[in-house]
Protein backbone atom coordinates (compact mmCIF):
# COMPACT_ATOMS: atom_id res chain seq x y z
CA UNK A 1 0.00 0.00 0.00
CA UNK A 2 1.04 3.59 -0.69
CA UNK A 3 1.55 5.33 2.16
CA UNK A 4 0.08 9.02 2.55
CA UNK A 5 3.27 10.68 1.73
CA UNK A 6 4.18 9.16 -1.58
CA UNK A 7 0.16 9.77 -2.73
CA UNK A 8 0.64 13.15 -1.56
CA UNK A 9 3.60 13.23 -4.20
CA UNK A 10 1.45 11.58 -6.94
CA UNK A 11 -0.84 14.24 -6.86
CA UNK A 12 2.19 16.97 -6.77
CA UNK A 13 3.47 15.50 -9.44
CA UNK A 14 0.69 15.41 -11.87
CA UNK A 15 -0.91 18.66 -10.56
CA UNK A 16 2.83 20.80 -10.97
CA UNK A 17 4.31 18.61 -13.76
CA UNK A 18 2.08 16.90 -16.10
CA UNK A 19 -0.44 19.34 -16.70
CA UNK A 20 1.65 22.78 -16.72
CA UNK A 21 4.63 21.31 -18.38
CA UNK A 22 3.42 23.66 -21.61
CA UNK A 23 5.99 25.85 -22.66
CA UNK A 24 8.63 23.91 -20.49
CA UNK A 25 8.72 21.09 -22.09
CA UNK A 26 12.41 21.60 -22.93
CA UNK A 27 13.70 21.75 -19.72
CA UNK A 28 14.84 19.02 -18.15
CA UNK A 29 12.73 17.35 -15.74
CA UNK A 30 13.25 14.85 -13.38
CA UNK A 31 10.49 11.99 -12.90
CA UNK A 32 10.83 9.74 -10.35
CA UNK A 33 8.34 6.92 -10.78
CA UNK A 34 7.87 5.18 -7.48
CA UNK A 35 8.50 2.38 -9.39
CA UNK A 36 10.07 0.53 -6.99
CA UNK A 37 10.52 -3.72 -7.25
CA UNK A 38 9.82 -5.57 -4.30
CA UNK A 39 12.01 -9.16 -4.38
CA UNK A 40 11.45 -11.81 -2.19
CA UNK A 41 13.01 -11.54 1.39
CA UNK A 42 14.33 -7.40 -0.24
CA UNK A 43 13.24 -4.23 1.66
CA UNK A 44 12.44 -0.63 -0.27
CA UNK A 45 14.89 1.52 -1.33
CA UNK A 46 13.91 5.44 -0.36
CA UNK A 47 16.43 8.30 -1.79
CA UNK A 48 16.17 11.93 -2.27
CA UNK A 49 15.82 13.58 -5.59
CA UNK A 50 15.38 17.19 -6.25
CA UNK A 51 14.69 19.71 -9.14
CA UNK A 52 17.53 22.13 -9.80
CA UNK A 53 17.01 25.20 -11.15
CA UNK A 54 17.14 24.13 -14.46
CA UNK A 55 14.27 21.71 -14.18
CA UNK A 56 10.40 23.20 -14.52
CA UNK A 57 9.79 26.06 -11.86
CA UNK A 58 8.23 24.75 -8.40
CA UNK A 59 8.07 21.51 -9.65
CA UNK A 60 9.69 19.06 -6.55
CA UNK A 61 8.88 15.59 -5.38
CA UNK A 62 11.08 13.89 -2.58
CA UNK A 63 10.82 10.63 -1.62
CA UNK A 64 12.57 10.91 1.55
CA UNK A 65 15.09 8.87 3.59
CA UNK A 66 17.95 7.38 2.40
CA UNK A 67 19.15 3.85 0.82
CA UNK A 68 18.19 1.85 4.40
CA UNK A 69 18.51 -2.17 3.37
CA UNK A 70 17.49 -5.03 5.54
CA UNK A 71 18.82 -7.94 3.31
CA UNK A 72 18.82 -8.95 0.15
CA UNK A 73 18.86 -6.72 -3.18
CA UNK A 74 16.56 -3.99 -3.27
CA UNK A 75 15.44 -1.93 -6.82
CA UNK A 76 14.34 1.92 -7.88
CA UNK A 77 13.80 3.20 -11.04
CA UNK A 78 13.55 6.78 -12.02
CA UNK A 79 13.59 8.55 -14.77
CA UNK A 80 16.16 12.07 -15.98
CA UNK A 81 14.24 13.92 -18.76
CA UNK A 82 14.51 10.87 -21.68
CA UNK A 83 17.20 8.65 -19.60
CA UNK A 84 15.77 5.88 -17.40
CA UNK A 85 17.80 4.43 -14.34
CA UNK A 86 17.28 0.59 -13.31
CA UNK A 87 19.20 0.86 -9.63
CA UNK A 88 19.75 -2.37 -8.14
CA UNK A 89 21.58 -2.71 -4.59
CA UNK A 90 24.15 -5.31 -4.92
CA UNK A 91 25.41 -8.07 -2.06
CA UNK A 92 28.01 -7.00 0.19
CA UNK A 93 29.23 -9.87 -0.28
CA UNK A 94 29.92 -9.21 -3.96
CA UNK A 95 33.67 -7.82 -4.64
CA UNK A 96 34.01 -3.80 -5.64
CA UNK A 97 34.69 -3.22 -9.17
CA UNK A 98 37.50 -0.75 -7.78
CA UNK A 99 39.38 -2.58 -5.38
CA UNK A 100 41.99 -0.13 -5.01
CA UNK A 101 39.40 1.79 -2.41
CA UNK A 102 41.09 1.01 0.61
CA UNK A 103 39.08 2.92 3.74
CA UNK A 104 35.70 5.44 3.24
CA UNK A 105 35.27 7.42 6.46
CA UNK A 106 37.86 5.77 7.92
CA UNK A 107 36.15 2.61 7.74
CA UNK A 108 36.97 -0.71 5.69
CA UNK A 109 34.79 -0.20 2.32
CA UNK A 110 32.09 -2.53 3.19
CA UNK A 111 31.71 -1.29 6.69
CA UNK A 112 30.62 2.09 5.43
CA UNK A 113 28.38 1.04 2.89
CA UNK A 114 26.42 -1.06 5.17
CA UNK A 115 26.40 2.05 7.66
CA UNK A 116 25.45 4.22 4.80
CA UNK A 117 28.98 6.20 5.39
CA UNK A 118 29.57 7.00 1.76
CA UNK A 119 27.76 9.65 -0.03
CA UNK A 120 30.62 13.06 0.89
CA UNK A 121 33.10 10.88 3.07
CA UNK A 122 36.36 10.96 2.96
CA UNK A 123 37.72 7.54 1.26
CA UNK A 124 41.66 6.52 0.49
CA UNK A 125 43.33 4.89 -2.86
CA UNK A 126 46.68 3.44 -2.42
CA UNK A 127 47.42 6.03 1.10
CA UNK A 128 45.89 9.01 -0.68
CA UNK A 129 43.21 11.09 1.23
CA UNK A 130 40.17 11.97 -1.29
CA UNK A 131 37.68 14.68 -0.11
CA UNK A 132 34.27 14.78 -2.11
CA UNK A 133 32.61 17.95 -2.15
CA UNK A 134 29.46 19.01 -0.33
CA UNK A 135 26.30 18.90 -1.61
CA UNK A 136 25.48 22.27 -1.78
CA UNK A 137 29.14 22.90 -4.09
CA UNK A 138 28.06 19.91 -6.27
CA UNK A 139 24.56 21.27 -7.16
CA UNK A 140 26.59 24.10 -9.24
CA UNK A 141 29.08 22.18 -10.97
CA UNK A 142 30.66 22.51 -14.19
CA UNK A 143 34.21 20.90 -15.43
CA UNK A 144 35.29 20.45 -18.95
CA UNK A 145 37.98 17.67 -19.56
CA UNK A 146 39.07 14.15 -20.69
CA UNK A 147 36.76 11.28 -19.62
CA UNK A 148 36.85 7.56 -20.39
CA UNK A 149 35.60 4.39 -19.88
CA UNK A 150 35.58 1.66 -17.75
CA UNK A 151 34.46 -1.83 -16.43
CA UNK A 152 34.93 -3.97 -19.39
CA UNK A 153 36.46 -6.59 -17.40
CA UNK A 154 33.27 -7.28 -16.00
CA UNK A 155 31.53 -8.77 -19.08
CA UNK A 156 34.31 -12.20 -18.68
CA UNK A 157 34.36 -12.36 -15.48
CA UNK A 158 31.53 -14.44 -13.58
CA UNK A 159 28.86 -12.90 -10.91
CA UNK A 160 28.73 -9.33 -10.08
CA UNK A 161 30.30 -6.14 -8.91
CA UNK A 162 29.46 -3.26 -6.63
CA UNK A 163 30.10 0.30 -6.97
CA UNK A 164 31.61 2.55 -4.59
CA UNK A 165 28.24 3.53 -2.80
CA UNK A 166 26.72 -0.31 -2.95
CA UNK A 167 24.74 -0.63 -6.13
CA UNK A 168 25.30 -3.33 -8.64
CA UNK A 169 27.60 -2.23 -11.50
CA UNK A 170 26.49 -3.27 -15.15
CA UNK A 171 28.08 -1.89 -18.31
CA UNK A 172 24.49 -1.77 -20.52
CA UNK A 173 23.84 0.92 -17.63
CA UNK A 174 24.33 4.95 -18.08
CA UNK A 175 26.67 5.25 -15.05
CA UNK A 176 29.95 6.65 -14.16
CA UNK A 177 32.69 7.01 -11.61
CA UNK A 178 33.76 10.42 -10.33
CA UNK A 179 36.40 11.27 -7.73
CA UNK A 180 34.85 14.06 -6.22
CA UNK A 181 31.09 14.10 -6.93
CA UNK A 182 28.61 12.79 -3.80
CA UNK A 183 27.27 9.41 -4.48
CA UNK A 184 25.05 9.42 -6.33
CA UNK A 185 24.84 12.32 -8.36
CA UNK A 186 23.15 12.73 -11.39
CA UNK A 187 25.18 14.36 -14.40
CA UNK A 188 25.05 16.08 -17.75
CA UNK A 189 27.87 15.10 -20.16
CA UNK A 190 28.61 15.91 -23.66
CA UNK A 191 31.16 15.09 -25.85
CA UNK A 192 32.79 18.22 -27.49
CA UNK A 193 33.73 16.51 -30.38
CA UNK A 194 30.40 15.62 -31.91
CA UNK A 195 28.07 17.60 -29.20
CA UNK A 196 26.31 14.50 -28.02
CA UNK A 197 24.83 14.42 -24.68
CA UNK A 198 23.24 11.99 -22.05
CA UNK A 199 22.72 11.72 -18.59
CA UNK A 200 24.39 9.33 -16.40
CA UNK A 201 24.60 8.39 -12.35
CA UNK A 202 27.30 9.08 -11.10
CA UNK A 203 27.71 5.86 -8.07
CA UNK A 204 31.41 5.01 -8.24
CA UNK A 205 34.65 6.70 -7.23
CA UNK A 206 37.67 6.84 -10.41
CA UNK A 207 39.65 7.32 -12.19
CA UNK A 208 42.65 7.08 -10.32
CA UNK A 209 46.44 7.33 -11.82
CA UNK A 210 47.36 3.51 -12.60
CA UNK A 211 50.80 2.06 -12.56
CA UNK A 212 50.85 1.73 -16.07
CA UNK A 213 49.91 4.93 -17.19
CA UNK A 214 49.92 7.95 -14.30
CA UNK A 215 48.57 10.53 -15.98
CA UNK A 216 44.80 8.68 -16.22
CA UNK A 217 44.19 9.68 -12.68
CA UNK A 218 43.91 13.01 -14.56
CA UNK A 219 40.93 12.18 -16.29
CA UNK A 220 38.01 13.92 -14.59
CA UNK A 221 34.97 11.08 -15.03
CA UNK A 222 34.98 7.09 -16.12
CA UNK A 223 31.84 6.11 -18.23
CA UNK A 224 30.39 2.82 -18.76
CA UNK A 225 30.41 1.31 -21.86
CA UNK A 226 27.15 2.13 -22.77
CA UNK A 227 27.46 5.80 -22.04
CA UNK A 228 30.83 5.56 -24.21
CA UNK A 229 28.77 4.42 -27.14
CA UNK A 230 26.30 6.35 -26.89
CA UNK A 231 28.99 9.43 -26.69
CA UNK A 232 30.61 8.07 -29.73
CA UNK A 233 34.11 7.58 -28.29
CA UNK A 234 33.41 3.64 -27.04
CA UNK A 235 36.36 2.82 -29.89
CA UNK A 236 38.84 5.38 -29.27
CA UNK A 237 38.76 4.80 -25.66
CA UNK A 238 38.86 9.18 -24.24
CA UNK A 239 36.92 12.19 -25.16
CA UNK A 240 36.71 15.50 -24.21
CA UNK A 241 33.74 16.36 -22.48
CA UNK A 242 31.27 18.74 -20.39
CA UNK A 243 29.61 17.23 -17.39
CA UNK A 244 27.44 19.52 -15.16
CA UNK A 245 25.51 18.33 -12.25
CA UNK A 246 21.84 18.55 -13.20
CA UNK A 247 20.55 17.09 -9.67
Amino acid sequence: MLNAEIRKGYRLFFRKSVLPIGKHINNLLIICYSAFFLLSGCSFITTPYRITKKAIKGTIWTVKGAYELTAGTTRLMYSVGKFTFNVVRAPLDWPLLNDEIETIDGLPVKEAIRQGRVKNSPYTVKGTRYYPMSIARASTYKDVGIASWYGHETLRQKGGHMTANGEKFSPYGLTAAHKHLPLPTNVKVTNLANNRSIVVRVNDRGPFPSSNNPASGKRIIDLSMAAAKKLGYYKKGTARVRIEVIS
